[in-house]
């Protein structure tokens, strides 16, 4: 039996960590050929044996700061007849901080934010729209947060960048639908990823046994990337059904 995503490319940005790496591991499960983009190249070898040994197509592993828009150039140019042939791209990158309280925040901690959590999503797709637009058409998820919708204890600046990320996502989904490109915003709430240990009160093992786990949002990203070209899903909402 044919594998789902058989013939299928995926690009994930954010693949040696949490959602990203649990997509990756989910889509290679699924027979995708992926390229995974990471900043460390251990673990990128660590992810890349993992989905070879999942059955992964074809693999291809470039280690790039996607916030870093003439280093992520440099590196995607080395492989340009690859990125050509991707047809989807999911976009994992995040971070936060443990001084997120607004009044806390400095100047440079706000200018990481945005060049981690939004800049990177914004380099990405600025890279991959061209490809999709040659290619006919093609698919753009990016995993934003459920706290780019309701104010929560994730800090200002977490607030603000994973809400520019959800409404940069609308904003291409608007002008780009008639080129074949369709975006998707996935807005989860608490998971279980290393992302929690930037709190600043660590959560308690009660709290983790309620939250998300990555495999959750990854079967989230499989929906929407399985999902026939006709059907578009403009946001998807996934919260722990305990809180």
């Amino acid at each position: 039996m044919a594998k789902q995503l058989s013939g299928r490319h995926i690009l994930i940005a954010g693949a040696t960590s949490g959602m990203g790496r649990a997509t990756a591991r989910a889509a290679a499960n699924a027979g995708a050929a992926m390229m995974l983009i990471g900043r460390d190249p251990d673990r990128l070898e660590e992810i890349r044996r993992e989905v070879q040994d999942l059955g992964a197509a074809d693999i291809l592993c470039i280690q790039a700061d996607a916030s870093d828009r003439a280093a992520l150039s440099a590196a995607l140019s080395k492989h340009e007849a690859a990125l050509a042939t991707v047809d989807t791209l999911v976009n994992s990158i995040g971070v936060n901080l443990v001084q997120r309280a607004f009044m806390e925040l400095t100047d440079s901690s706000w200018t990481s934010m945005i060049d981690t959590n939004l800049n990177a999503a914004f380099n990405l797709a600025q890279v991959m729209v061209p490809v999709f637009r040659k290619r006919g058409g093609g698919l753009l998820v990016n995993i934003s947060s459920t706290a780019a919708k309701k104010p929560d204890p994730s800090g200002a600046a977490y607030q603000a960048t994973k809400a520019a990320v959800m409404a940069m996502t609308h904003a291409i989904m608007e002008e780009e639908w008639q080129n074949g490109i369709r975006a998707t915003a996935i807005l989860p709430g608490m998971t279980d990823t290393p992302l929690l240990e930037k709190r600043p009160t660590p959560p308690t093992d009660k709290m983790r046994a309620r939250a998300l786990q990555p495999e959750d949002i990854a079967e989230a990203c499989m929906f929407v990337i399985t999902l026939p070209e006709r059907a578009h899903v403009s946001e998807l909402v996934i919260q722990p059904a305990k809180r």
